[in-house]
């Protein structure tokens, strides 16, 4: 089988996961992908006999049947961004802080690389939301957009239409629309819901509103949901999964649910809730000790 790295070694410790993957693949004769920028975590890369290092994260994407990628959530988005068209499964190692959907542990690393060659896994495929902004330029985002003031300590007023017809003006410090994947990241912080990541809708959460009865709001994902600001674009601030757009003038912004998504690779005893509680502490009772 053919293997492929994607990581962010000025971010994440990634050396010690790098150290078994390649290890584990020179012992058992699968060939790995790893791009130019990560060669310097691989002392042995020109003397091994599975392991070769190619130009470019695409090019290593290109040659692998899996891609693994190694780090923390960021890496992640990161790595749906890269092969957001593509349909190789997708392994994410965590060497990050919380790992939410990088839920593989270092001591797990050679066993799960065994139940993946034997096919011993499931998919879980999380769907991406494209935005189209009123300039015509398209935005994709397993998580997140995030809609709030730039460079002013006052509020945004944001207003949200869906499939046409007025849901709210909003007076806040901004506006996230969530992937159910995202409703964990930002949209929790937020006061939003957690919602299943098959659940095929979309999440309006304002945040920090004026208002206490504004509340987040769930809508299906299969209509357009229409942010504009009643402001100029240049006061306000865009960003998909965190990556900052520079300003339009006449600031609008049609989501709906994109074509594309990304297909986590999970082991056969993983599951959405399992992970909930382990990694957000979900439900836990500290007065039980």
């Amino acid at each position: 089988m053919k293997f492929s790295i994607l990581a962010n070694p000025d971010k994440y410790s990634v050396q010690e996961p790098i150290d078994q993957i390649f290890k584990w693949c020179e012992e058992n004769n699968h060939s790995l992908y790893v791009p130019l920028s990560l060669k310097s975590h691989f002392p042995d890369l020109d003397s091994s006999k599975s392991a070769t290092a190619l130009k470019s994260e695409t090019d290593a994407v290109q040659e692998s049947d899996i891609v693994i990628a190694v780090g923390g959530d960021g890496t992640l988005l990161h790595t749906a961004h890269l092969i957001k068209n593509d349909n190789r499964p997708v392994l994410g190692i965590n060497s990050g802080k919380l790992g939410f959907m990088a839920n593989i542990q270092p001591d797990m690393i050679d066993h799960t690389l065994e139940q993946v060659v034997a096919e011993n896994y499931k998919i879980d495929e999380r769907r991406m939301l494209k935005a189209t902004s009123s300039g015509g330029n398209s935005y994709y985002a397993l998580n997140e957009f995030l809609f709030t003031k730039k460079e002013t300590s006052s509020m945004i007023t944001l207003q949200a239409d869906y499939d046409g017809e007025f849901i709210n003006s909003y007076w806040a410090d901004g506006l996230l629309v969530s992937t159910p994947t995202g409703s964990t990241a930002y949209n929790l912080s937020a006061g939003g819901s957690i919602v299943m990541p098959s659940t095929p809708v979309m999440l309006l959460t304002p945040i920090n509103p004026h208002t206490l009865t504004t509340r987040p709001l769930v809508l299906p994902d299969n209509k357009t949901l229409t942010i504009r600001s009643a402001e100029s674009g240049k006061n306000t601030l865009f960003a998909y999964d965190g990556i900052i757009q520079p300003s339009e003038s006449e600031f609008e912004v049609n989501i709906v649910r994109s074509d594309f998504s990304i297909r986590l690779i999970q082991l056969p005893d993983q599951n959405y809730f399992e992970t909930l509680r382990n990694k957000l502490m979900w439900g836990m009772d500290r007065r039980k000790g």
